[in-house]
């Protein structure tokens, strides 16, 4: 696409929206960065587009002239499709596209790309590493952290990129071809965004929306949406199951990663060979080594960085023992499920640390999990009365009431013995108290770095 000239409005002015600026500006384009909220810092805006930077910036209505103007619109993935902006410039006939669909229209080479309710960063960050020591010229992008938008003109012809995509990303897509994709669950989330399953799960499916049968889709078997998928995908379908034996796919067996084709069975991975704790890892192992070898990486190598992988930042984190207490930093657990694998997870008597953001989300499969692992569950946040009354519903009644994280830490520091460990895991977003799960998960662990000092 020839972008010079091209008058490009980019709605969101976060890390998204500034990337995706930056990189219109860098094309030839003309970007006018805009955000309802006219209380945004202008003054850091224009900090973060660098000061060789011209593009345009408007806070709070979107003025006519401008819309006049207007060739195309970059919606950034926290601005739904039904924000009013949005559905103005639908009307006006102006294209709309998301940042991925930028991404991918600006760069070059071949894009894995996955998506999921739950480990799509986990599997990302292992498949970025299995590719980056692998091919010269790698990215791992999107959801994990660096922006698709701000690698993509680094991109060449051989370059290999890692994607992590989310639904709310997808919504957007058009040309976005994949040469490998995945699908690593789908469990109730964004609801608020999203209203129904159906459409969470279609939103989904967009990953495959333009693959054919020259392409690979890696699908999660027991996936209780999985018929849904298979529906829309026109890829080579690749199965992993941790839950049976396949005649063709990735398996968990016992404590081992297998292999099969056509019934003949191969060993791949002895699960205490890996770094990662708990079932869905295992998961997130299997998906990655399918995703990386159908693309045809070595075996030898893909099973090399596994077993030197460990954790990322935010997910059942390991950051301190304290008088003999461990202290798991599980930030990124946003929704129900993540926290039911975080709890299933733990090896000790465990507090957690819970609420947030309320998603309309439903808590009683999370509290199910409780028996035998939490011992003690400290809430916090705009859900913790109603993840109360869930839990009082289901029988569970060891729940403490707090104001803040950092209220929450001290009672867990003050309730717990040695040889208990302390889990911050939500099932919640972060909004409202935190920026992003990252601060969450930051304040955390300073919050009990402090409890050295104590």
């Amino acid at each position: 696409m020839n972008w010079n000239g091209k008058v490009t409005l980019v709605i969101g002015c976060g890390i998204s929206g500034i990337a995706a600026a930056q990189l219109l500006e860098e094309k030839g384009a003309l970007p006018v960065l805009f955000d309802e909220n006219e209380k945004a810092d202008i003054g850091k805006i224009k900090e973060k587009l660098g000061k060789t930077s011209s593009v345009k910036i408007i806070l709070g209505k979107l003025p006519r002239e401008i819309i006049e103007k207007l060739q195309l619109a970059v919606v950034s993935p926290g601005v739904p499709m039904d924000n009013s902006v949005v559905l103005q410039l639908k009307e006006e006939n102006i294209s709309i596209i998301g940042e991925v669909e930028l991404a991918y229209l600006c760069g070059k080479g071949e894009v894995l790309a996955i998506t999921g309710t739950n480990g799509k960063t986990t599997t990302t960050a292992l498949c970025g590493k299995i590719v980056s020591e692998y091919y010269s010229s790698a990215f791992t992008v999107g959801n994990i952290g660096i922006p698709y938008t701000k690698m993509a003109v680094k991109m060449e012809e051989d370059s290999v990129t890692v994607a992590e995509i989310s639904s709310f990303q997808l919504e957007t897509i058009e040309d976005f071809h994949p040469r490998i994709s995945a699908v690593l669950n789908i469990t109730p989330d964004h609801l608020d965004r999203h209203h129904t399953m159906e459409n969470y799960v279609m939103a989904k499916a967009r990953i495959m929306k333009n693959q054919t049968h020259k392409d690979y889709c890696i699908l999660n078997y027991e996936d209780p949406y999985r018929k849904m998928l298979e529906k829309e995908c026109k890829a080579n379908r690749v199965y992993f199951s941790s839950k049976r034996v396949l005649e063709n796919g990735y398996y968990l067996k016992g404590e081992e990663i297998k292999y099969a084709k056509e019934g003949k069975e191969e060993h791949l991975l002895g699960i205490h060979e890996m770094n990662l704790l708990g079932i869905h890892n295992v998961e997130n192992v299997m998906a990655a080594i399918a995703i990386t070898e159908s693309y045809g990486i070595n075996r030898e190598h893909i099973l090399k960085v596994i077993r030197n992988f460990t954790a990322v930042e935010h997910r059942i984190e390991y950051v301190d023992t304290i008088k003999g207490v461990e202290y798991y930093n599980d930030s990124k657990g946003t929704n129900p499920d993540a926290a039911i694998k975080a709890v299933e997870a733990m090896r000790r008597p465990t507090l957690l640390i819970g609420g947030g953001y309320d998603k309309n989300s439903t808590y009683d499969e999370w509290i199910k999990t409780f028996p035998g692992k939490v011992k003690t569950l400290v809430l916090l946040g705009q859900t913790k009365e109603k993840i109360a009354a869930c839990a009082k519903a289901q029988g569970f009644s060891d729940v403490v009431m707090t104001d803040s994280l950092e209220e929450a830490v001290w009672e867990c520091y003050c309730r717990a013995k040695e040889g208990d460990a302390v889990l911050l895991s939500p099932a919640c977003a972060s909004w409202g108290m935190f920026p992003n799960y990252e601060v969450r998960g930051n304040q955390f662990k300073e919050l009990v770095k402090k409890l050295k000092e104590k």
